[in-house]
């Protein structure tokens, strides 16, 4: 297939609190998030004939309005009303379901990209809008910057100055229910924002402290592996580990990318985990 190709980047959350339930079913957050580099590449052709086709070779990607490429597409297209034919191929190397939000960032990616492409100019705060109608987290990477998440996750504020660091992200291959998550979280919080101390981090060991996901108790109770993965992690002279969104993967904080590639080394030897060290955009 030929065309552009377009980088479409996974996020890790470095702080997830779920401040309460909703009256609309969804749930209060305030997170801090950042883009890193394991990206999956989302080639896109325009021109044949009218429609909008998806492929990926890695997963079973569901038809019509399920797929949320396509969703992305068609909505780009209604906005420009355009009948042109798109073709779309995902080439994934961010895991499914693993709290890397690799869903969300291809339906950001091919709003970006075909507004690019068409020419359009929409902006982004319009992208982020129609993002916004896709998922809680598509915003955000239209965004394309850290950031400090309120609401369902679509009010955002730009994170400044956090540290230099790298991380190592561990998957081992669990592939987890936002929706479980969620479900069976059981909320202990006030859920006013006021109490939550603004993410304000500036080194690396005030990273490392403010390092919390009130996801992982329902996701650890359920798989002891990841309580065991943070530890290993921990051993390899990370400085902080989490979990990543509603999981399983998990992400250790390193003081650079060399020392996140020698525990990745480490920790690869006898497992067959997702093992990648990656560094924050």
């Amino acid at each position: 297939m030929t065309g552009r190709t377009f980088l479409s980047p996974a996020k890790i959350n470095l702080c997830l609190h779920v401040l309460g339930r909703r009256e609309d079913g969804y749930h209060e957050l305030a997170m801090a998030m950042q883009r890193v580099d394991l990206c999956d590449h989302i080639r896109i052709r325009l021109g044949g004939a009218a429609g909008i086709r998806v492929a990926c070779a890695a997963v079973a990607l569901a038809a019509g309005e399920e797929n949320i490429v396509a969703k992305a597409a068609r909505l780009i297209l209604c906005e420009a009303e355009s009948v042109v034919g798109v073709e779309i191929e995902v080439e994934k190397q961010i895991p499914v379901a693993a709290g890397l939000g690799g869903g969300s960032s291809n339906a950001a990616t091919v709003l970006m990209a075909l507004d690019e492409l068409l020419d359009l100019q929409l902006g982004k705060e319009r992208l982020m809008a129609l993002g916004g109608q896709l998922g809680a987290d598509v915003p955000f990477f239209v965004f394309a910057a850290p950031a400090w998440a309120t609401g369902v996750g679509t009010q955002l504020e730009k994170l400044p100055n956090l540290p230099s660091v790298a991380y190592l992200l561990i998957n081992p291959g669990i592939a987890v229910s936002t929706a479980w998550v969620y479900q069976s979280l059981r909320l202990t919080k006030g859920g006013e924002l006021a109490n939550l101390p603004w993410f304000s981090v500036a080194t690396k060991s005030e990273l490392c402290a403010a390092l919390h996901n009130d996801l992982e108790q329902v996701t650890l109770e359920r798989y002891p592996l990841l309580v065991e993965i943070k530890q290993l992690l921990l051993a390899q002279g990370a400085l902080g580990a989490l979990m990543s969104g509603s999981g399983a993967t998990v992400f250790g904080v390193f003081r650079d990318f060399a020392e996140a590639s020698h525990a990745g080394v480490e920790l690869a030897r006898g497992n067959d985990w997702l093992i990648s060290p990656v560094r924050p955009l």
